[in-house]
C-alpha cells in the first residue's frame, strides 16, 4: 500500500513550488506523482490530426515522491503516514494526530 495516493491532498517540500498545495491527479510508476496545477512546463506540440490540440500547451510534469508529503488539514502542516490494522483492515493515519486519512 503506497503512503499516497490519488486525490490525496500533498503539499510539496522542495523545488520551484515549495510550499504550494494541490491533489494528486495520477502516479507515474513507483516513484513520482502529478499533481494539479503544480510544476507547470510549457510543451510545443504540433496537430498531428485534424482538430488535435496545438500550439504551445501548459500541463503538469510529474514530480518525485520524496518531493511531497501528505496536507494535514488539521495541523495545516505537512505530515507523515503511518499504517495499522483495524477490523482486519489496513489503513492510513497521519502520525502527528494518529487521525484516519481514509474516512
Amino acid at each position: 500500500m503506497n503512503r499516497i495516493k490519488k486525490d490525496d491532498q500533498v503539499i510539496v517540500l522542495a523545488g520551484k513550488d515549495k510550499g504550494r498545495i494541490g491533489d494528486v491527479v495520477r502516479l507515474v510508476g513507483d516513484d513520482r506523482v502529478v499533481v494539479a496545477t503544480v510544476n507547470m512546463v510549457n510543451r510545443h506540440t504540433r496537430a498531428t490530426q485534424p482538430g488535435a490540440r496545438q500550439g504551445i500547451i501548459a500541463q503538469e510534469a510529474p514530480l518525485h515522491i520524496s518531493n511531497v508529503a501528505i496536507y494535514n488539514p488539521n495541523t495545516e502542516k505537512a505530515d507523515k503516514v503511518g499504517f495499522r490494522q483495524e477490523d482486519g483492515d489496513k489503513i492510513r493515519f497521519y502520525r502527528s494526530t494518529d487521525e484516519r486519512i481514509d474516512d
